[in-house]
């Protein structure tokens, strides 16, 4: 009796279990109906140029893009491109160029996912607008660089990242990020007590409470930034160039930095740390890919007609180990830029039409900029200049080149936009004051931090005769001052198409001015 009970129950087990596999199945189904994609980091677009951007969204699982866009917001006789599929191999973020706009039209774009179910649930649609700058435009961009920094998140409290809505209310066609977009290599705690005891307090999600090393840490460090309501705003309506520095991946890295002694970290290997840290600026940059050619490429020239050409570069992939940076000889250890970079931006300025050249980089060129002197001497180098104020020597040798080729070709109307050490300046590089003289002048103006501590004002290399016309710092005896303190800077450049003149002002926390300075057209 017992046994044929047994065997009833043998017998109905499976039947049983399938059951309930089908029950959790038709659960899971269902489920998933009512889960369309969500888009928790909005939209962002990229590279305008002239005629052309690109546009980044990410999803929270696997779907494709879709992009919607037309010349009003009621979106009549749009056009709707079936984008790529985001899936887990790029962290579910996806890219879509739109090509062929009709220039000086404000463009309308609605953003929205399809999952991969046979159900093909939708998100709700994102929405943003931009402008494609004609040549009946005025232009008008802002740029800067250092978001979140030293800790110094997203502190809601304080108004969370307002500077980016600071930025968004000049209403820029574009803004060029010059580099440090994440801090990688920094802790951001839940409070900290800063100036006057105050207390900062932050978000914090699981990513941002180490240094990045994984995968994951490195993609979190994006995401963290997109929490913040102010960037999502400025990111549906600005198209953005970004540039990169040293913290998208650990701080002041070359082929010299060893962090065998840095407790913080068990990844020791500096190309891995880099590796994982391009594929998560790639994946999260709304930047228009190279091509085959060097895919991860990031120096490039975004032109926007007759007024205006941006060089924007890359200080970081090709330079060589951080040195005393005092060799009489050109070699591996004084490259920079590299010499294609080089040779390919001597090429393009001397090809150029536009009226305006501005050389976006991610470091000032006469600014001391030490490699962490006080806690790993001897004295090492980070930027170009090198602290002695004589003839170029070490990186010093190719900048020189570079702008001595730039004079023989006669090319006018350069300008040098740049961000790194975390206050507002204006330089003027005038070669009668110079130690290498043969160039002909030339201005270079520092915006930044963006969120983040406020330092300097550095010391100044005498090489090429960088005149320091205005800055703004903190006191003597104080930095890594909190944005408490307002000391958080951006630049707008405005180019007037009647005149041809380029005003630049430096701009603080609030969006008021300053600094500010008009440029003729030679």
């Amino acid at each position: 009796m017992k046994n044929k009970k047994l065997g009833n129950l043998l017998f109905a087990f499976p039947l049983m279990l399938a059951g309930t596999l089908l029950v959790n199945s038709a659960a899971s189904v269902a489920a998933n109906k009512v889960r369309p994609p969500l888009m928790e980091q909005g939209i962002q677009f990229g590279d305008l140029n002239h005629g052309s951007v690109m546009v980044w969204s990410r999803s929270n699982k696997d779907a494709r893009m879709m992009v919607e866009y037309a010349l009003n917001d009621q979106f009549t006789d749009s056009k709707i491109i079936r984008g790529p599929y985001a899936l887990g191999i790029s962290d579910h973020t996806a890219k879509q160029e739109l090509a062929n706009l009709p220039l000086g039209k404000d463009i309308y774009v609605r953003v929205w996912f399809e999952d991969l179910t046979n159900a093909r649930n939708k998100s709700k649609p994102v929405t943003g607008h931009f402008h494609t700058i004609s040549a009946r435009d005025n232009i008008r961009f802002v740029w800067g660089g250092d978001t979140a920094g030293q800790g110094f998140g997203i502190n809601e409290a304080f108004g969370g990242m307002k500077i980016y809505e600071a930025m968004r209310q000049v209403e820029p066609q574009f803004f060029i990020h010059s580099g440090d977009n994440i801090y990688a290599d920094g802790v951001i705690p839940e409070s900290k007590t800063v100036e006057n005891g105050l207390i900062w307090t932050n978000i914090v999600t699981p990513e941002v409470s180490k240094v990045a090393e994984t995968q994951a840490e490195f993609r979190g460090r994006y995401k963290y930034n997109l929490l913040d309501a102010h960037v999502r705003a400025f990111n549906a309506e600005v198209p953005q160039i970004w540039q990169w520095d040293d913290h998208e991946v650990v701080n002041n890295w070359s082929d010299s930095k060893d962090l065998s002694t840095d407790t913080r970290y068990t990844v020791k290997d500096v190309p891995l740390l880099v590796a994982r840290a391009a594929t998560a600026f790639n994946e999260y940059s709304a930047q228009r890919p190279h091509g085959a050619e060097e895919a991860e490429r990031i120096y490039r020239k975004i032109s926007y007609g007759p007024l205006l050409d941006v060089f924007v570069l890359d200080m970081r992939s090709y330079r060589g180990p951080n040195t005393a940076n005092l060799q009489t000889i050109p070699s591996a250890e004084t490259a920079f830029l590299g010499d294609a970079q080089v040779a390919w931006l001597q090429d393009g300025l001397k090809s150029s039409k536009a009226v305006w050249k501005v050389i976006a980089a991610d470091m000032p060129i006469g600014l001391n900029i030490s490699d962490d002197f006080v806690n790993n001497p001897p004295q090492r180098w980070e930027a170009v200049a090198n602290g002695n104020d004589g003839v170029a020597a070490g990186r010093e040798l190719e900048i020189a080149g570079l702008l001595s080729n730039i004079k023989k070709d006669n090319i006018k109307n350069i300008v040098w936009l740049t961000a790194d050490v975390h206050y507002a300046a204006a330089h003027y590089y005038d070669p009668s004051k110079a130690s290498s003289k043969d160039f002909n002048g030339f201005w270079e103006f520092v915006s930044g931090p963006l969120n983040a501590g406020s330092f300097g004002p550095n010391t100044t290399d005498g090489t090429f005769g960088p005149q320091v016309v205005f800055y703004k710092a903190p006191p003597a005896g104080q930095s890594n001052l909190s944005p408490y303190a307002g000391l958080q800077f951006f630049g707008e450049v405005n180019i007037d198409k009647a005149s041809q003149a380029m005003t630049v002002d430096l701009k603080d926390i609030n969006g008021d001015a300053v600094f500010s300075k008009t440029l003729s057209a030679e």
